[in-house]
């Protein structure tokens, strides 16, 4: 599936928010209707460390926020996503650019949409990897991922953990 001009202008977003950009990584596409998105992680003097490799931080960095990104603009307003948990494991070291397609089958939507809406609440694990050009595994992770119904989410709270919704007046 084609880019469209939307997912053009956050592709480009992506490679000039600062937080991004300092990973070294790049946004190369994002599909139309945000099931998939590629990066690339070249290495050059700012991902490299200390041993000439790419430095692990950028390979994290690289797709730290994507799943939760896609999961947000697929969704919609009527969820919350946030990024729970990840894991990594280094497989060898980064030597050449790396890549990686993060991909949401519409099947993996469904089930989430079906979780989210009987429960209000669910977690998906998504597992991804950084890949050399001759399709070696440089780096796996897996991210968990947590969605909840927006209608379901908990009253906000102010810095004591005392809930906004009080009446006023009311005890403390």
């Amino acid at each position: 599936m084609p880019e469209s001009w939307g997912t053009r202008v956050y592709r480009w977003l992506f490679n000039w928010f600062p937080a991004y950009r300092g990973t070294g990584a790049r946004v190369t596409y994002i599909a139309s209707d945000w099931s998939e998105m590629r990066v690339r992680l070249p290495l050059s003097w700012r991902t490299r460390n200390y041993v000439g490799t790419i430095f692990g931080g950028s390979m994290y960095g690289a797709i730290d926020p994507m799943f939760m990104f896609m999961l947000i603009k697929i969704l919609g307003p009527d969820y919350i996503v946030w990024d729970k948990a990840a894991t990594i494991r280094f497989r060898r070291p980064g030597r050449d650019t790396l890549t990686a397609t993060l991909a949401l089958s519409p099947e993996t939507v469904l089930d989430i949409k079906a979780a989210t809406d009987q429960a209000g609440k669910t977690e998906k694990d998504f597992v991804v990897d950084l890949v050399s050009a001759s399709g070696e595994v440089h780096a796996s992770f897996t991210k968990l991922v947590s969605i909840r119904r927006r209608d379901a989410s908990p009253p906000a709270s102010n810095h004591r953990g005392q809930s906004f919704s009080r009446p006023i007046g009311a005890g403390s």
